[in-house]
């Protein structure tokens, strides 16, 4: 089977968020991490197929959801996982507000590595905990980890390390070594590691796979607490169903305590686009791959280093973090949303000066967006 990523559907005038920020503006929208495609057939049958019965009342997760997780985890990612261990939750955004909640006290402190994703920034703060944010050690193109800064920040009180992997805005896909690194700075200090792999499905090099965090080791795993969802992956973010995975019973259960009362009950059509997209999904999640490599090498052979602008090196996710600091310019985001092109704020994600551009969008609109980015490059 062929699936056809040119040929993406219209968007505008209907209710997506990405596509209504600017209004009737002449804005192509490349910011929030939502790609433009019609989501796997497979998964577009399953819910008409669900839809046909016309009852659409409080659901719970069938067995067979779970055993196409686990199955899924165990064929793509060589992670054996029990079902037990999953704790169903309506997106990651809320299961990183959870997890802090679950973990330590209010006061406590949890560290993260910036740029990042921006609820990592908030979600502590809104569950009364204060964030340390480090940032990553950038060495020209290369982004990693700065562990000086790390052990000089880390403070007898703090209790978790969000820590995003793949790595949103910057594109890494976190090595073996680094991630053993990554473990052996909370095993000293004795942090929960929450990870969240939301994009893990989104590798690009081949040969840098994505390795689930909580696979490393038994130990690890009882320290690790994973987001996933097949939300980015398949573009089923509206859907409303993501999961955590929690091998140890203590963690499991301090987050399923945290969770109560202010989680709601998942979306049923999310557990079936879920099923539909980890059973069936993976002929079209490999034809996604070969089309966002192709959208990626046209970022950076149009981008990086032209007239002073730089692209990090994108291994995985449809984002690309692009550094603007040379172009001297006041406010980024709105001089290029003048321009015609809709990106994230770098300082959203503790970095101004930087901007992410979603290239999950047709091929066509991708050249335009790019076209319009260097005729505003002063």
């Amino acid at each position: 089977m062929t699936f056809d990523f040119d040929d993406a559907p219209d968007r505008r005038a209907g209710d997506s968020v990405k596509w209504n920020k600017y209004g009737s503006d002449d804005v192509i929208p490349m910011w929030v991490a939502d790609m433009d495609f019609r989501s796997p057939p497979a998964v577009v049958e399953a819910l008409a197929k669900r839809v046909e019965q016309g009852v659409f009342g409080y659901s719970a997760p069938l067995p067979a959801l779970a055993d196409a997780i686990c199955t899924y985890l165990a064929q793509r990612h060589g992670w054996q996982i029990s079902p037990d261990w999953i704790v169903w939750l309506p997106g990651l955004v809320s299961g990183l507000n959870v997890v802090c909640r679950a973990v330590g006290q209010p006061g406590d402190a949890v560290m993260t590595a910036i740029p990042v994703y921006p609820p990592f920034r908030s979600a502590p703060k809104l569950s009364g905990r204060r964030v340390i944010e480090v940032a990553l050690k950038q060495e020209g193109s290369h982004w990693g980890w700065n562990w000086p800064a790390m052990e000089a920040a880390v403070t007898a009180d703090t209790r978790l390390l969000l820590l995003c992997s793949p790595h949103n805005p910057v594109g890494r896909v976190w090595t073996r070594q680094e991630l053993m690194e990554i473990s052996a700075f909370c095993e000293r200090h004795d942090l929960v590691i929450c990870s969240d792999e939301i994009h893990c499905d989104l590798a690009l090099d081949e040969a840098g796979p994505h390795l689930p965090t909580a696979a490393l080791s038994a130990d690890i795993a009882n320290r690790t607490i994973t987001l996933m969802a097949p939300s980015k992956t398949w573009n089923v973010a509206g859907l409303g169903c993501a999961f955590a995975i929690i091998p140890d019973a203590r963690l499991r259960h301090q987050v399923e305590v945290a969770a109560r009362g202010i989680v709601p009950h998942i979306n049923l059509l999310g557990y079936v686009a879920a099923e539909a997209a980890y059973r069936h999904g993976e002929p079209w999640r490999l034809a996604l791959i070969d089309y966002l490599r192709g959208n990626r090498d046209m970022v950076m052979s149009e981008l990086d280093g032209y007239r002073g602008v730089s692209v990090s090196p994108v291994q995985a996710t449809y984002l690309a973090w692009i550094d603007v600091r040379a172009l001297a310019l006041a406010h980024p985001c709105k001089y290029f949303e003048e321009a015609g092109v809709g990106l994230s704020d770098g300082a959203d994600f503790g970095m101004p000066g930087f901007l992410r551009l979603n290239f999950g969008c047709a091929r066509p609109l991708l050249e335009e967006g790019i076209a319009r980015f260097r005729r505003a490059i002063p």
